[in-house]
């Protein structure tokens, strides 16, 4: 479980403050598919990096499973971050230098997990699973936006993380190829029990997850 208690954030602008986040409370059972949701400036970035421990709130308190992450010193949050999440972002931001096999195992040679001969099963398990087997050895220059995506989840679920947070993950996608993306991903992430939070603003994805937070101008509103 995933507990959000009034969660506000603000930040300094040239024309005084802004408030991105103003009393955000909710919660997410263990395994759900959530679409945080909303306009451009709406919040959903920056609500998805405080529950990511990606920036601090400025009040109120985000436990995950039984962890209150804002309450852990840099070195804590980093480790819990490491061992119990994965990040998925925009443009995939894989790393430009190493093929896709190495670009999955980079969390699990992060957090010690299995032998040399297991991260390699993993990592081809993982890749015939989103039907790329054939890509192991390419570079990231290689692929098409739609591989990117799936290498990306592909290599934030490979340590079996509690959470999978992806910001606007087909953004940059077609409609077609997204839609079939997050299908994917969510099969994959119910096998591995995996809490999925993602931030939308496309109607016809946000009707994949089991959950939705809208917001609008920082705060959060009644689903209709």
């Amino acid at each position: 479980m995933i507990e959000i208690k009034g969660l506000s954030k603000t930040f300094p602008s040239g024309r005084g403050v802004v408030n991105a986040l103003c009393d955000i409370s909710f919660s997410i059972p263990r395994g759900t598919t959530l679409a945080i949701a909303g306009k451009s400036g709406s919040g959903k970035t920056t609500l998805l990096n405080c529950i990511g421990g990606l920036e601090c709130p400025d009040s109120g308190s985000i436990n995950s499973f039984g962890i209150n992450i804002h309450t852990l010193k840099k070195k804590q949050l980093s480790l819990f971050q490491r061992q119990n999440m994965g990040f998925v972002f925009q443009f995939g931001n894989l790393l430009s230098f190493l093929t896709v096999e190495e670009n999955i195992a980079f969390p699990l040679i992060l957090n010690k997990m299995y032998c040399n001969k297991e991260r390699k099963e993993r990592v081809a398990d993982l890749l015939e699973k989103i039907g790329l087997p054939e890509l192991s050895s390419a570079l990231p220059s290689e692929l098409s936006g739609g591989e990117m995506q799936r290498i990306a989840f592909a290599r934030a679920i490979a340590h079996h993380p509690k959470i999978l947070i992806a910001d606007e993950p087909t953004a940059n996608l077609d409609t077609k190829t997204g839609h079939k993306l997050i299908e994917l991903v969510f099969s994959l992430a119910k096998q591995e029990k995996c809490t999925i939070i993602l931030s939308t603003h496309d109607q016809e994805l946000i009707r994949f997850t089991d959950k939705i937070v809208n917001l609008l101008d920082g705060r959060q509103i009644k689903n209709e």
